[in-house]
């Protein structure tokens, strides 16, 4: 119950941001749009599936990400019908499949996932600093290049908090759930 009264504080927060996010491209994309995503995960925190459930809805979240990533269509998420789309999509077809498809994914594939992750923020981040047009209509080309920026750093980050546990072990590896796979750790 704690759960779904976070998803849907979640939901609500990414709700009351929706004019915010047309001044700042950074509180839509690395506040609104993972806020939205966490509601979806948090909405099935405690939910399993069929292993054989896993591969496609990994393939729904991939590409519902990758959607999301084109400047275009954070620039059309700015509109009434691409805010609803993102207010639907984001939560149901992105943080919904990822969770409930992540506890069957091998210690490989969620590896390869989130290198795949860093350098996707590497070169969104290079992208954004250095083109010397907007890529997004929406904002400022100064906003662009601090999304970019905070990109970066989002990879940065991201990079030292998932090589922690490789560097210095994890100390739950040691415990594992009904799947195989260590329940901790993310």
């Amino acid at each position: 119950m704690k759960l779904l009264g976070l998803a849907l504080l979640a939901a609500a927060e990414a709700v009351a941001l929706r004019y915010a996010v047309i001044e700042s491209p950074i509180r839509h994309v690395l506040v609104q749009m993972p806020l939205l995503v966490l509601a979806g995960v948090l909405l099935v925190w405690n939910r399993q599936i069929r292993h054989d459930l896993a591969v496609p809805l990994l393939f729904v979240a991939l590409t519902v990400f990758l959607f999301w990533m084109l400047p275009r269509n954070v620039d059309w998420a700015l509109t009434l019908p691409g805010e609803t789309v993102k207010y639907l999509s984001l939560p149901l077809m992105l943080g919904v499949p990822l969770r409930l498809s992540w506890p069957w994914l091998g210690p490989i594939l969620r590896g390869f996932l989130k290198a795949n992750a860093l350098s996707m923020l590497g070169v969104l981040g290079f992208l954004y600093t250095h083109a010397p047009i907007r890529i997004c209509n929406s904002y400022l080309l100064s906003a662009q290049q601090d999304l970019g920026t905070a990109f970066l750093y989002l990879g940065a980050g991201l990079a030292c908090l998932w090589a922690i546990p490789i560097l210095f072990g994890n100390s739950c590896s040691r415990r594992s759930n009904s799947t195989g796979y260590a329940s901790c750790g993310v």
